[in-house]
């Protein structure tokens, strides 16, 4: 039954992906000027081109090696952060300003400051850092202390080890948390970091590819290359939760001896 499920789910997803496939192939058909509207044919055609060509190739894996280690850094920081703040009460009034700071700033606001120190090299690696960092810290933070306070007296009551506490109580009430911190942030680390790629411009980058398109009024390849974005994105978040989901279901295991 629950294979039925989502067998059905799926063939809904596919048939909603067409009906907007074909709705986007009709418009170009409408409008039927290259520069304002280019077809999907078109743009898969263009994409199965440039993965001919080594420069595609080098784009992706700068873009992605930068990003995805900001991202990385971005959670083991937040993480840390997080576990801190919620045992040194002091620690999580000092960075309370600072978490609110980095929130509120506009990407572009970082994106120039970065560009100001760094130059172009890491700048998609700090800004995809910065934006995660808030999301992973104020979530995972919210789910230890959020913790059920009568789970942790039992706990000391039957002089359970810290161990057992970590695996059979924090960890499993905080996942969830941190599950939907992550889930917005693969999106956000991809969005903000190709948009630092767009105004820094380091070269070999999905970014520069971007701006190349604009330069050149290449609709064609904007529309490639942001087909690429959300295809890596899609697959990397897909990637990353089953991993994630895999460590939880280890823990839960650990947790239950």
């Amino acid at each position: 039954m629950i294979s039925i499920i989502k067998k059905n789910k799926r063939l809904h997803r596919i048939s909603a992906i067409i009906l907007w496939l074909i709705l986007w192939e009709l418009l170009a058909g409408i409008i039927d000027q290259s520069l304002i509207v280019v077809s999907p044919t078109t743009v898969i055609y263009n994409l199965f081109l440039l993965m001919q060509g080594a420069e595609f190739w080098l784009a992706v894996s700068n873009s992605f090696v930068k990003i995805s280690t900001g991202l990385i850094l971005a959670i083991g920081v937040g993480v840390f952060l997080a576990v801190t703040s919620s045992i040194v009460e002091l620690m999580r009034i000092m960075l309370e300003p600072a978490i609110s700071v980095i929130k509120s700033i506009p990407v572009v606001s970082f994106i120039i400051l970065v560009l100001i120190w760094t130059g172009t090299d890491y700048l998609s690696t700090v800004i995809s850092f910065l934006i995660v960092l808030p999301i992973i810290y104020t979530n995972v933070l919210e789910g230890i202390l959020n913790v059920d306070k009568k789970l942790l007296e039992m706990a000391d009551v039957f002089n359970i080890p810290f161990k057992k506490k970590a695996f059979g109580i924090y960890i499993p009430n905080v996942m969830p948390y941190f599950i939907a911190a992550s889930k917005i942030s693969l999106g956000l680390c991809w969005k903000s970091g190709v948009a630092a790629e767009v105004i820094g411009l380091p070269n070999g980058t999905i970014g520069e590819e971007l701006y190349a398109g604009k330069i050149f009024l290449s609709t064609e390849d904007v529309l490639t290359w942001t087909l690429v974005i959300v295809l890596i994105s899609v697959v990397f978040e897909k990637v990353f939760l089953k991993v994630v989901n895999r460590i939880e279901k280890h823990i839960l295991s650990i947790g239950d001896k």
